[in-house]
């Protein structure tokens, strides 16, 4: 089996600044040839953040696939350093070539600059089984879609090392944007930056009732990022606080998913009531280490799974560390990259069976040691 492509021109740049953003969720790429396209993929360690970019056909300049299609990751670190500086990849480089091929046991990527100069570089890979997020965004209640440039604009305000940022909703037509303040900060203290952006701002205002989402910031920067570049408009999917929250972008030849985890509303409550009381202690939440949830399920398919898949496969032990292997604990103060510090994550996989009559979901919660 295998796959070969080439991108020209400024999809060389669009190729790298996608990897950019996808760096800022994981550790390792995830690489899927489909029939429809190429699906460049990243899930964190705790499995509170996911992204997905999936490249249609007409993207390349040729695309061609051989035999079963491959599922592949490989480290991120060592991508990167090839989509070093996208600014300058469509100046210096004509063509990106990517090939895959298991006869080789290779994933190798080629750039042909300028003046005759080739670089080619060779990776090793691990097979793996398809990986995507459990979401459906026909099911979220409230969609704003705005441009890219807004959103990053407002975000610009919060510091470079903000964790975590929280959204609020309005039915009458006014969204919030204010910086997350930990339980035990000492609110009197702490400095809360706050602002609201008008509905009239947003191409898309649907807000059935008001909502407050509390997400990671740092991935959230690297999608508007891209869009941004890429001058798309992000829409933002969400339901109530705990529920996963979808951030997209497309055009004809492009798509986009960031799937967020969002705060339990045990959280915000607790943080809405040391906001309003700041000398007082909620002793209750203390203890409590469901702070992030986000529904992922693997699957050993050809394809990528359907929202509900009638099947439901562990990871194995060669993919990232989760409570469901027996291992001894790791390090509780070790940070996850692109998620707040010393925060204990939980991990919300499910299967689910198919009936004439409905859906049944089949929950299974278990405690990242991450």
């Amino acid at each position: 089996m295998g796959m070969k492509c080439v991108i020209t021109g400024a999809n060389i740049r669009v190729l790298g600044r996608a990897i950019h953003s996808l760096s800022r969720i994981g550790d390792e790429l995830y690489f899927e040839s489909l029939q429809n396209g190429l699906c460049l993929r990243s899930v964190n360690s705790s499995r509170s953040a996911y992204a997905c970019f999936t490249f249609a056909p007409l993207f390349f300049h040729s695309y061609e696939t051989t035999g079963e299609l491959c599922h592949c990751k490989t480290h991120m670190k060592s991508v990167i350093n090839v989509f070093r500086s996208p600014p300058s990849l469509e100046k210096t480089v004509e063509k990106c070539l990517i090939n895959f091929s298991s006869k080789k046991n290779r994933l190798v990527i080629q750039l042909l600059c300028k003046y005759g100069v080739t670089k080619t570089h060779n990776f090793s890979y691990q097979d793996c089984e398809s990986l995507q997020a459990v979401y459906k965004t026909d099911t979220c209640p409230n969609l704003l879609k705005a441009p890219a440039r807004l959103l990053s604009e407002a975000v610009v305000h919060f510091p470079m090392t903000l964790a975590e940022v929280t959204l609020m909703a309005h039915p009458c037509g006014k969204v919030t944007l204010r910086n997350y303040i930990e339980e035990e900060t000492d609110a009197s203290k702490a400095m809360l930056t706050e602002l609201s952006l008008s509905s009239e701002e947003f191409l898309v205002y649907q807000i059935q009732e008001q909502r407050e989402i509390t997400f990671c910031l740092r991935e959230f920067r690297g999608l508007l990022i891209f869009a941004e570049s890429s001058s798309l408009p992000i829409s933002i999917h969400f339901d109530s606080a705990g529920s996963p929250a979808i951030f997209s972008a497309a055009d004809t030849v492009l798509e986009v998913h960031f799937v967020l985890a969002t705060l339990s509303e045990m959280n915000c409550m607790s943080q809405s009531q040391s906001c309003r009381q700041p000398s007082a202690v909620d002793d209750d939440f203390q203890g409590d280490d469901v702070d992030y949830m986000i529904a992922m399920e693997t699957t050993l398919g050809d394809s990528p799974p359907a929202p509900h898949s009638s099947n439901f496969y562990k990871s194995p032990p060669r993919r990232e560390p989760s409570s469901h292997d027996s291992g001894g604990e790791e390090d509780p103060q070790k940070d996850i990259p692109g998620t707040p510090p010393n925060k204990k994550f939980r991990s919300l996989f499910f299967g689910s069976i198919l009936t004439s009559s409905g859906r049944t979901d089949q929950e299974v919660l278990a405690e990242d040691s991450d």
